[in-house]
């Protein structure tokens, strides 16, 4: 074991280290105060448990520093009424003094420094009146001997309470600054939570898009081929609808299966290895638009209204709006019903842009306003009012299903 590997020992198990140092003063303190008595005897029994009433709660001098103030004492009273000079257990209350001022959980631990002052008179007092050593003092009387010694040995306690007071407060601004730290890994673990499920709502809505709007167009393409393959009557027509639906089918599912790859590509790999792609943006509602003319759904594309009379909305904003274009139309395709007519406007107003889709269809009674769990027009609803607009989904009087949803242009995103 290394010097570096004990003292690190010795920092996690403190109690085991003021064992062991207590182990090696024992012996010496026990048998210096019997030689300073005379040597050992039967008259003398009483000074192992006088030792032992400041050795033992040594041990716990950092848990309960007060149990060994406790002990201090008694063992001073005792001193003072069997013996009448200075001992070698003396010192050890220079660290009973540095232990309660730096390990003391007592509001009021400086009480124990008042209560010592006193204890320390008395001690003096009898060392310097009552002292086996009365040889001469040359012109100093016993009295400024007294003096002397009780200021000197209250300097001394003194300077060992300030250094546990500088003690005391370096391990507090340890804990404290120990404390922070966690604080901040906490918190920083938080965030990191909060934004890995913020990610995860946002890819669960781009994947259900993308795949629910291509799988529509697939289905769709794949009915109309089916249907005029069965129902053709020159073989050459038939032939031209069905290449012409696989055709958009093929296109349709590349596009898919690019976003897909895109989106768990994300989550696969790191922030420095990520390679962004440019988001959707209401320039591309035309291709949506045409996607479904190639379906063979009637639809209408009106842009109303001057981009530029509006503050340019952010792309987070744009990525939005043309999701919510895309639910819409994939939900018309899903549950609108056969011959139905679809029609898509953008308006573009002096404080947003309003986004309207509407249909001929069956309505909410065949799931329009949904994908079957709800999740389509969850997802539109948290695109939207996270951009501060609103949304508005409801069948229309004259038949059919409408989607209106405005976002404002004051570019900011709410959390």
């Amino acid at each position: 074991m290394t010097r570096h590997d004990l003292s690190a020992w010795l920092t996690r198990h403190p109690m085991a280290g003021d064992a062991c140092w207590m182990a090696l003063y024992a012996p010496v303190v026990l048998l210096g105060t019997l030689s300073e008595l005379g040597g050992p005897s039967r008259e003398r029994w009483w000074v192992p448990f006088w030792c032992a009433l400041i050795l033992v709660p040594m041990l716990w001098r950092r848990r309960f520093p007060e149990l060994l103030a406790m002990g201090a004492i008694l063992a001073h009273l005792v001193q003072m009424a069997v013996m009448n000079g200075p001992s070698i257990l003396n010192l050890l209350i220079l660290t009973c003094v540095y232990s309660l001022a730096a390990y003391s959980k007592s509001p009021h631990y400086r009480w124990w420094l008042l209560a010592a002052m006193p204890v320390i008179a008395a001690e003096t007092y009898d060392w310097a009146f009552h002292h086996e050593y009365q040889g001469d003092h040359s012109e100093m009387s016993d009295l400024k001997i007294w003096l002397i010694t009780a200021l000197t040995v209250m300097a001394v306690v003194g300077t060992f309470w300030v250094m546990g007071e500088l003690s005391r407060h370096r391990m507090e601004n340890i804990q404290a600054l120990r404390e922070r730290a966690e604080y901040l890994e906490r918190e920083r673990d938080q965030r990191a939570r909060l934004a890995a499920q913020d990610e995860r709502a946002r890819i669960a809505r781009e994947m259900h898009d993308v795949v629910a709007h291509s799988l529509s167009v697939i289905v769709v393409q794949a009915d109309g081929g089916t249907y005029a393959a069965s129902h053709g009557s020159a073989p050459e027509k038939q032939t031209e609808v069905a290449v012409s639906a696989l055709r958009t089918i093929a296109e349709t599912a590349r596009e898919a299966l690019s976003e897909t790859r895109r989106l768990v590509g994300v989550l696969r790999r790191d922030d420095d290895e990520t390679e962004y792609t440019p988001q959707a943006t209401l320039a591309q509602v035309e291709e949506l638009v045409e996607r479904l003319r190639s379906a063979g759904i009637s639809t209408t594309y009106l842009i109303e209204g001057d981009p530029e009379s509006h503050p340019p909305l952010s792309a987070g904003a744009e990525m939005a709006a043309y999701r919510v274009i895309q639910e819409a139309l994939t939900n018309a395709m899903k549950h609108g019903g056969p011959e139905i007519e679809v029609a898509v406007t953008v308006s573009h107003q002096e404080r947003g842009v309003m986004l309207t889709v509407r249909d001929n269809g069956l309505g909410s009674q065949s799931g329009a306003d949904t994908d079957g769990q709800g999740h389509g027009l969850i997802g539109m609803t948290e695109r939207i009012t996270s951009y501060g607009g609103k949304i508005l989904a409801r069948d229309r009087l004259s038949g059919g299903f409408e989607v209106v949803a405005t976002i404002p242009t004051d570019g900011r995103t709410r959390t």
